[in-house]
């Protein structure tokens, strides 16, 4: 009851108040930054190693045990690490404590990653290394396919003149295609 008392003895100074929260908390409205997809620190880094035609048994032995093992006594504030292993591929998820320095991170996988390519088996591509990021989920997936092409020009196709233009606008990140084949020239030479 003591608030309505004095509210009722001094109604200048509510009124200026009620004045001002709404003033202030217009402008707070007017100003906020508004998103879909509000920037959330999740310090998750992926790393996707491909090498057709290898099988998850062999995937997970060949590659995936001695990255994780390197990568364990190579990068600071691991909490854990997930793997899973695919026909010709392995996706590998590096989970960090809260407090880490989620770009130094990074560096110091990929670093992992290309000192580890000597020991993967031979023809090893480079891996892909992705911060796990709420803006970096995929607004477009695009699947191709064709009764008349051949894989190797349906990827070119991707690669050359699908990928490319969508990599000019402005803020967009595109991944390099995944499946398909790649071309290859085997060239048999006769020295004599």
């Amino acid at each position: 009851m003591w608030i309505v008392r004095l509210a009722l003895s001094r109604p200048y100074t509510f009124v200026v108040m009620a004045v001002l929260i709404a003033i202030l908390g217009g402008t707070a409205i007017a100003t906020m930054p508004v998103d879909i997809f509000p920037y959330i620190d999740i310090p998750i880094v992926s790393v996707l190693w491909s090498y057709n035609g290898l099988a998850p048994e062999e995937m997970e032995k060949r590659v995936v045990t001695g990255f994780e093992r390197s990568l364990t006594g190579n990068v600071n504030d691991i909490e854990h690490i997930e793997s899973q292993s695919y026909n010709g591929y392995a996706a590998i998820r590096i989970y960090f404590h809260s407090n880490v320095k989620i770009d130094m991170a990074v560096a110091q996988v990929t670093a992992t990653m290309q000192s580890n390519l000597r020991q993967m088996p031979p023809g090893m591509l480079p891996a892909n290394v992705l911060k796990f990021d709420a803006a970096s989920v995929p607004i477009l997936q695009l699947g191709l396919s064709s009764k008349t092409l051949r894989e190797q020009e349906i990827f070119d196709i991707a690669n050359n003149f699908i990928r490319t233009p969508l990599g000019t606008v402005q803020g967009a990140s595109v991944s390099y295609p995944f499946g398909g084949k790649q071309r290859a020239v085997m060239v048999d030479l006769e020295l004599d």
